[in-house]
């Protein structure tokens, strides 16, 4: 199968990296706007210069895949899946942008025999996997709670973090509404809302309410989960600073402002760690039980590439669903990531050596 990956940065330059000991992809295509793409040490891979905004080379690009994975800032995909549902090519991408996530599923709608998978990777991604699997897994669920922490190892600073993604994808997460179930009801959750302190290994940190990470689990679980919910773990004090920034100055208004401010004044790190941490409590057999599943996970070095802890986490999600569309276990339309059990994700390649040994209750 050759895949084609659009955006040739840190996640995308991953996926290819994971791709290249897979047996089931053939070649990997490489599409960035930007010249000379790092290519070292993957011998399936090819890059070419390709602007999202040009429409016939983004069309000639899509008809040369057997499936396209957009790792492009969120704000591009539309163009990108729509390309895709004309050439009646599969597409998968990593946004937590909840109206792209509803433009795609029109796509699917209207195009038949193709399969549309967003909002893999990470969170969302295999934060949902995990989180729909352990509540499918008891008679009636009264909670699930998703946490994930995407922070520095060492940070110095005021705001205890440095940058390790998107930085738009970044700041676009912790202005947006989210989604969550009380009382098995959909409602909408304010962003930096709802803080919380939790401990993981003796390490400290606080949670509040983001956009994105909860995906499309409230559709699925609503009438059948309590309380469902999603947060971002930061270190104590991270989001008082923001909500300083975002509310209290409205820069939350002037996103790409300061998307521009963090890029040129907060550290990018590749010292980084993964911090996965999934709740559910509900019956089982006649009794009240909790099952979790956490996992601390770092940065590794695959195929001679030094890959930080967020690229390794995220490229894994997607490259784990891409395995298990050429295997034919992804149906045709709009796929939800609560649809691919725990177990069908972590017997994949790259699935199974980046989250397999958590710790589970």
């Amino acid at each position: 199968m050759k895949i084609g990956i659009i955006g040739g940065g840190k996640v995308g330059g991953t996926i290819a990296t994971l791709l290249e000991s897979c047996e089931f992809c053939s070649a990997v295509r490489l599409g960035d706007v930007r010249p000379n793409l790092n290519l070292r040490g993957l011998k399936k891979a090819s890059a070419s210069r390709l602007d999202v905004k040009r429409a016939a080379a983004l069309a000639a690009f899509v008809r040369s895949c057997d499936a396209v994975v957009s790792a492009a800032p969120y704000f591009l995909n539309r163009a990108i899946a729509a390309a895709c549902a004309t050439a009646r090519v599969s597409y998968f991408d990593l946004t937590e942008d909840v109206a792209t996530t509803n433009f795609i599923r029109g796509l699917a709608r209207k195009t038949k025999g193709v399969t549309f998978m967003p909002q893999c990777g990470l969170a969302p991604g295999a934060i949902n996997i995990v989180g729909g699997s352990l509540a499918s897994s008891l008679d009636r669920a009264r909670s699930v709670e998703m946490r994930v922490g995407a922070l520095p190892q060492f940070a110095s600073n005021q705001m205890k973090y440095y940058l390790s993604w998107s930085t738009a994808g970044l700041i676009n997460e912790y202005c947006q509404l989210g989604e969550a179930l009380h009382g098995g009801k959909l409602i909408a959750t304010l962003p930096l809302d709802g803080v919380e302190r939790l401990t993981i290994d003796g390490v400290e940190y606080e949670a509040f309410n983001t956009s994105g990470g909860v995906a499309t689990m409230c559709e699925t679980f609503a009438g059948k989960v309590g309380e469902l919910n999603y947060k971002t773990m930061r270190y104590p004090g991270h989001r008082d600073l923001m909500k300083f920034l975002l509310q209290d100055l409205n820069l939350g208004a002037q996103q790409e402002l300061l998307t521009q401010i963090f890029d040129q004044e907060v550290p990018l790190t590749d010292s980084d760690v993964v911090v996965f941490y999934v709740s559910a409590v509900g019956m089982k057999g006649g009794g009240l039980v909790q099952r979790s599943f956490v996992k601390k996970m770092r940065g590794d070095t695959v195929q001679g590439r030094r890959l930080s802890a967020i690229q390794l986490t995220t490229a894994a999600g997607v490259v784990a669903v891409l395995e298990l569309f050429a295997g034919g276990a992804l149906k045709p339309g709009f796929v939800k990531q609560e649809s691919v059990t725990l177990a069908e994700f972590l017997s994949t390649q790259w699935g199974g050596r980046v989250y397999g040994g958590a710790a589970e209750g």
